[in-house]
């Protein structure tokens, strides 16, 4: 009886390390997110890109095309909200975070930008890759649903 329950214990413990191992990799997804809300929120566009992978291989699709680079992707949020009326406060829900494979999840949400120049609201789809011990966005893909 005891040789089947060590078993049972035994072929379990790597199926509970990963559900572990996920829900950290979920927690710090969530924790970069955050991170770029607050950022945002503080009118602070640096901290906010420490989001994003610093490489020119980083992704944005949104309504002006695709927008490839980090540096790219900087000078397009400085153009399309170039005043504290224009970052107004953001506010993100997450809907769903899913892991592709060891070391890269894909997060779909919604964004709510309060501000005095007008709202703004819609959703998008990232994926993020830990590197270096850190989880990246390496493609971002958002759309306005107003």
């Amino acid at each position: 009886m005891y040789k089947v329950l060590f078993l049972f214990l035994f072929l379990a413990l790597p199926t509970i390390a990963q559900e572990a191992q996920e829900t950290d990799d979920k927690k710090a997804i969530t924790a970069v997110l955050t991170a770029q809300q607050e950022a945002w929120n503080s009118y602070d566009i640096e901290t906010f890109m420490e989001g994003y992978w610093k490489s020119d291989e980083l992704k944005f699709y949104g309504a002006g095309g695709v927008v490839k680079g980090w540096q790219n992707t900087l000078e397009r949020y400085q153009k399309s909200y170039p005043s504290k009326a224009h970052f107004g406060k953001l506010r993100f829900v997450l809907n769903d975070i899913s892991k592709i494979n060891e070391g890269a999840y894909s997060v779909m949400g919604e964004y709510y930008l309060t501000r005095k120049v007008g709202n703004t609201n819609g959703i998008f789809m990232l994926t993020l890759k830990k590197m270096d011990g850190e989880w990246k966005i390496i493609s971002d893909t958002s759309a306005k649903v107003n």
